[in-house]
């Protein structure tokens, strides 16, 4: 093989892995949107049947939920306690939080106290998997509450939701996931703040 070829051939292969690098990239800036934190605050009472919660474990649950699909400046405390240790009747929790919305939505521009713009994307986020094992899939009663009330407030897509949930048993199969708008991973890593 003479030398031109080769080098041909050579500079080909670097432009092909420039390339496949840049891939990543390229398809997650395709998947980038203008967004604006918006403050949201909701006040959600659990009623299950199968699983019971006190109130800091409903509490902690929730948080857990809520940080999984982004929210920001999150404050979530216990009400309608009647018990201060072990399983409560109807738990309680109120919630403020901060999330993002597409900046050219409606509810944006309609926001008082809208964030300057953030450029968010879409993640994949699994609040429960169908192959969770039993005691995850106890919570099935709370992911079929949590998803009437908390999901709406975020902007999501391509939610995916099977309940098998039986009162008074605990089943497999219950799953929960959905494309969330999501900060960038900096913002993310340094606690959700962007300003």
């Amino acid at each position: 093989m003479n030398l031109p070829r080769l080098c041909s051939r050579m500079a080909a292969a670097a432009a092909a892995a420039t390339l496949l690098a840049a891939a990543p990239v390229w398809a997650a800036a395709q998947d980038s949107v203008s967004a604006v934190w918006v403050p949201k605050h909701v006040q959600f009472f659990y009623e299950g049947f199968t699983t019971h919660f006190s109130c800091d474990g409903l509490r902690d649950q929730i948080r857990s939920m809520l940080e999984k699909l982004g929210a920001k400046d999150l404050e979530v405390w216990e009400v309608g306690c009647t018990r201060m240790t072990g399983p409560t009747a109807f738990p309680g929790v109120n919630v403020r939080m901060s999330v993002l919305v597409p900046a050219s939505s409606a509810e944006a521009s309609s926001a008082k106290t809208a964030s300057l713009d953030v450029q968010a994307q879409w993640k994949d986020v699994v609040l429960l998997s169908a192959s969770s094992d039993l005691q995850d899939q106890g919570d099935c009663e709370l992911i079929e509450q949590f998803k009437e009330t908390f999901l709406p407030l975020f902007s999501v897509r391509n939610v995916k939701y099977g309940s098998t949930c039986v009162p008074y048993q605990l089943t497999l199969g219950t799953h929960l996931s959905a494309e969330v708008l999501m900060p960038p991973p900096e913002v993310a890593r340094s606690g959700g703040r962007s300003d």
